[in-house]
């Protein structure tokens, strides 16, 4: 499991997926998270502006990050 690390109270889901490298671009981001690929603790989640905050684990393509605080 990755550990991504952000200095800020949350980040938007979509930008997580771009900044750990999972989507190389937001329209990627956006259609795993509309085509209900990725999944925040362990539901699978279709909004791609949801705040994602220190502690919450997402799975993406065989990818498992866990968001820790910076």
């Amino acid at each position: 499991m990755e550990k991504i690390e952000i200095k800020t109270p949350f980040i938007k889901l979509d930008s997580l997926l771009k900044l750990s490298g999972i989507a190389e671009t937001g329209g990627m981001a956006k259609s795993m998270i509309q085509d209900g690929y990725v999944h925040v603790n362990g539901n699978i989640c279709t909004a791609r502006g949801k705040k994602i905050v220190p502690g919450d684990k997402i799975f993406a393509v065989g990818e498992e990050l866990e968001v820790v605080c910076g």
